[in-house]
């Protein structure tokens, strides 16, 4: 691959995240809410408040605020929490994980389900099975994913009791192994059906629709011409030519995918960064909150990169561009 293609794509990675945490920055600080006050506890007075806040170096002007955070940024320190008084980097990896294997689950999921129902949709295109689909993709794209998450506690977990409604192990029991594993794998099922459902329904209308483009294309009509099989045609043909704009639109849901963990762990208890992110917002507690905002954007910046870089893999004329 391109070296310089590969480097101009690297150096819009630290301008982008910077910008964000910027804004980000100056949001947080101008929201109401008095962070010195949440830190020195219920009951404080006001030379308790002020102690804090001069601690806390909230009593320094916002633009000498903003160049200590850089600066211990530089450095890899995403401050301390205010509320739980732990390293924000030990928070992170401590909920990193659970919300890594959620939005992994989901997403590759809703990948392996959108791509094949997109194709068989698109084999036989205003068919039964086509309508069908369409119809289900539209229901479920414009579904809620914090009421599907609801919805599925209430059917499948209360009423059912087919999967649990919370958490990511039973706490009843100790379990250790492949026990374990399929324990935990009981729990993430429904909260990662949930979050994968809707980005099922987009993946298989934009493969639907690129593959109902690609059939009236000549080359197409020139195999079938030739003696080759549909599927095959389909198969070495037509469908890696429709990967570019799938391929985009599984990149730029990363941050989607995140955004939408917060409150699907919050229904289903999950032990994600979502209810991390939750608690933070409810303490006013900034530190947390820049540093998740860090990680989500530079998480949905590299998504775009690799983007960047599988489009160059897929379709050398893009390098050229």
């Amino acid at each position: 691959m391109n070296r310089r293609y590969v480097l101009r794509r690297l150096l819009l990675v630290v301008p982008t995240v910077l910008g964000v945490v910027t804004l980000t920055f100056v949001l947080v600080h101008a929201a109401p809410g008095d962070p010195a006050r949440e830190f020195a506890g219920e009951g404080a007075d006001e030379t308790q408040i002020d102690a804090a806040r001069a601690y806390l170096h909230l009593d320094r002007p916002l633009p000498e605020q903003y160049a200590a955070y850089l600066g211990h940024l530089a450095r890899g320190d995403l401050g301390t929490s205010f509320s739980q008084r732990l390293p924000v980097r030990t928070l992170i990896a401590m909920r990193l994980w659970p919300t890594l294997l959620l939005t992994g689950t989901a997403l590759a999921l809703s990948v392996a389900a959108g791509l094949w129902l997109g194709i068989r949709s698109a084999r036989r295109p205003h068919g039964g099975l086509d309508a069908g689909v369409n119809l289900a993709s539209l229901a479920c794209y414009a579904v809620p994913a914090f009421w599907l998450a609801q919805l599925g506690v209430l059917t499948l977990a209360l009423r059912t009791g087919l999967l649990p409604a919370g958490g990511m192990n039973d706490p009843r029991a100790v379990h250790t192994g492949m026990a374990a594993a399929l324990d935990t794998g009981r729990h993430l099922l429904l909260p990662a059906l949930v979050l994968a459902i809707s980005e099922t329904a987009l993946l298989l209308r934009v493969t639907r629709a690129g593959l109902a483009g690609e059939r009236g294309r000549e080359y197409v009509r020139a195999a079938l011409a030739k003696g080759a099989s549909e599927d095959e045609v389909v198969r070495r043909h037509a469908v890696p030519n429709t990967l570019l704009p799938v391929v985009t639109v599984i990149g730029s849901r990363v941050g989607f995918l995140v955004s939408g963990a917060v409150l699907v762990e919050s229904v289903f208890n999950w032990p994600g960064l979502g209810r991390l992110v939750v608690d933070a917002g409810r303490a006013g507690d900034q530190p947390v909150i820049l540093g998740m905002v860090l990680l989500v954007s530079a998480a949905v910046v590299v998504a775009n990169l690799a983007t960047d870089l599988l489009y160059a893999w897929i379709d050398p004329r893009v390098r050229q561009r």
